[in-house]
C-alpha cells in the first residue's frame, strides 16, 4: 500500500513507523525540514519537505499513484485542504484528516465532508479521543488503562499488581481451573519495563502491570480476583475546561447515575464558556495548582482528580496535590512520554497519552482486511486488534490450538454472533467470528497475513 503521511510531528511519525515496519511505501511530507529529515534517517521511509496542501508537494509525494493521504499536520485547514487537492487533483482513493477545531465537528455541519464538499473519509478528533477515554478511566478507577471491544461487550483492563493480589505466584494456567466461570484471559504482562505476551506456565508478580481480557459482565469480579476494590464514582473535579475537559464534564451530566463535577479552569473566557455550556457542573475560575482553589473544590473528599489541560507539568502537579490531600484517585493527561516513567513515584494512578489515544484511532482505519478496531498498547509496544473473520481468511475454519500464531500473539476474546465467549485451544474459528488478537508490535504484520483477505476488501 502506497501511503502519504502529511505532518512529521509525533502522531505523523509513530503512523509512519508502524506501516514502514510493515513493509508499506511510505512518504513523509512537512514544511519542517528537520522533522523530515528526522523521519527518513530513523524509518523506511521517503521524505519531502515542503506544504502538504500544495498541489506540486503533493505530487511530488506520488499522490498520482497513491492509495491514501493521512493529514495529520498542527493546522486544521492544512488538512482539510490537503485532502482535497488529493481528491480533486490526484484522486486519491482514502483520505483521513485529524481536525482539533470542535467547530470541524459539530454534529449538524457533518455535510460538509461529502465527496461533492469536503471529501475526508475519516475525521479524527484527538480531543473527543482523549475525552473518550478519560471516560473510560473513571468507569474502572483501579485500571491504568481499559479500552472497550467487541461492540463494548469486551473490554481490556490493564491493573498494576500488588502484594495483597491474591493470584500473585499463581501459573496462569491455574487460573482457569480456580475460577472456572470466569470470563477473563491474561494477554500482556509488563515486568521490569518489558512487555510480553505471557505463556500457561507464567506467573505474575507483585510490581507487574498486566493487560486482561474479560467479559464486560466479569469486570468486577476480573477487578476482585486481582485484588481491586470497586468503587463508584460520586465526585470528580476537573483541572482544564478546554475541549476535553468540557467534554467530560458534559459526558458525565448525561449518566443516569449522578456524578458530582467541579470544573477548574485559569483562562477567564474559556470558564465562562464551559459555564453557560454545563447545567449542574460548577465551574471554578483560577489556577489548578492553588491548594485554596483545590480546596474549594472538595478536592480532599472527591473520588478521583482528571488533570487534562494543555500543560503536563500542571496536570502532574495538581494531581499530586489532589492525592497528597486526600483525593482517591489521579488521572493525567501527559503529552510527554519521557515523564510517564515518574507516574508511579508521584502516586498517579493513571495517564492518557494524546498521541497513543490519536494513532490508535488512525491505525483503526488503515487496516488489511476487516479489521473494526486497533488499539495501540504502551508506547507502540504492542496492539490489540479486533477483526472479522473471512472466508479467505487462513485461519478460518481451524482450532486456536491448530494457528500457527507467534510467540508474542494470544486470541483475547472471540464474539460468534452476538455473543463473547473466552477462547481455549479447542475454540474453532468460523467465518462470521470477530476476534479481538492482543499482537506485539513485531508480531503485527504476521497477524495481518493471518487476516488477509483480497484487494476487494480493502
Amino acid at each position: 500500500m502506497k501511503v502519504i503521511i502529511c505532518g512529521a510531528g509525533q502522531v505523523g511519525w509513530q503512523i509512519a513507523r508502524h506501516l514502514s515496519g510493515e513493509k508499506n511505501d511510505v512518504t513523509v511530507v512537512d514544511n519542517n525540514p528537520d522533522l523530515v529529515r528526522r523521519a527518513t534517517e530513523t524509518l523506511d521511509v521517503q521524505g519531502i519537505a515542503g506544504f502538504a496542501s500544495y498541489p506540486d508537494i503533493l505530487d511530488r509525494a506520488g499522490a498520482r499513484d497513491a492509495d491514501m493521504v493521512i493529514a495529520a499536520t498542527h493546522s486544521d485547514e492544512v488538512n482539510m485542504v490537503t485532502c482535497q487537492v488529493a481528491h480533486s487533483v490526484f484522486n486519491v482513493p482514502r483520505k483521513i484528516a485529524r481536525l482539533r477545531s470542535q467547530s470541524y465537528l459539530t454534529a449538524i455541519y457533518s455535510d460538509l465532508y461529502r465527496r461533492e464538499h469536503m471529501p475526508i473519509d475519516v475525521v479524527i478528533s484527538p480531543e473527543r479521543e482523549v475525552a473518550q477515554a478519560a471516560l473510560r478511566r473513571l468507569s474502572a478507577p483501579a485500571a491504568f488503562d481499559i479500552q472497550d471491544f467487541l461492540d463494548r461487550k469486551a473490554q481490556l483492563i490493564g491493573l498494576s499488581l500488588d502484594e495483597s493480589c491474591p493470584v500473585v505466584n499463581t501459573p496462569l494456567r491455574q487460573l482457569t481451573d480456580l475460577f472456572s466461570t470466569l470470563r477473563a484471559i491474561v494477554v500482556g504482562v509488563r515486568r521490569e519495563g518489558r512487555l510480553f505476551a505471557p505463556e500457561p506456565g507464567d506467573q505474575l508478580f507483585p510490581g507487574d502491570q498486566v493487560y486482561i481480557f474479560t467479559h464486560a459482565d466479569d469486570v468486577d469480579r476480573t477487578l476482585e480476583i486481582f485484588g481491586k476494590t470497586v468503587k463508584r464514582q460520586e465526585r470528580v473535579v476537573i483541572v482544564g475546561g478546554g475541549n476535553v475537559g468540557l467534554a467530560v464534564a458534559r459526558a458525565l451530566e448525561g449518566r443516569a447515575m449522578r456524578i458530582r463535577a467541579k470544573v477548574i479552569e485559569k483562562d477567564r473566557r474559556v470558564a465562562e464558556e464551559a459555564a453557560d455550556a454545563l447545567e449542574r457542573t460548577i465551574v471554578l475560575n483560577g489556577d489548578g495548582l492553588s491548594r485554596e482553589l483545590l480546596e474549594e473544590a472538595g478536592v480532599e473528599r472527591a473520588d478521583a482528580i482528571l488533570a487534562v489541560t494543555d500543560d503536563d507539568k500542571t496536570n502532574l502537579l495538581s494531581a499530586v496535590r489532589a492525592k497528597t490531600a486526600g483525593c482517591g484517585m489521579a488521572i493525567c493527561l501527559v503529552n510527554d512520554p519521557t515523564l510517564v516513567s515518574l507516574m508511579a513515584p508521584l502516586g498517579i494512578d493513571a495517564y492518557i497519552n494524546p498521541r497513543a489515544t490519536t494513532v490508535s484511532s488512525i491505525l483503526r482505519h488503515i487496516r488489511h482486511g476487516r479489521v473494526r478496531g486497533v488499539y495501540s498498547v504502551g508506547d507502540a509496544e504492542a496492539e490489540v486488534i479486533e477483526a472479522e473473520v473471512l472466508s479467505t481468511s487462513p485461519i478460518a475454519g481451524q482450532m486456536i490450538r491448530d494457528i500457527d500464531f507467534p510467540e508474542g500473539v494470544l486470541v483475547g476474546a472471540v464474539m460468534k454472533g452476538q455473543e463473547v465467549i473466552k477462547p481455549t485451544g479447542s475454540t474453532r474459528i468460523e467465518v462470521g467470528d470477530v476476534i479481538a488478537i492482543f499482537a506485539m508490535s513485531d508480531d503485527v504484520p504476521e497477524v495481518e497475513r493471518l487476516l488477509q483477505v483480497s484487494v476487494d476488501f480493502f
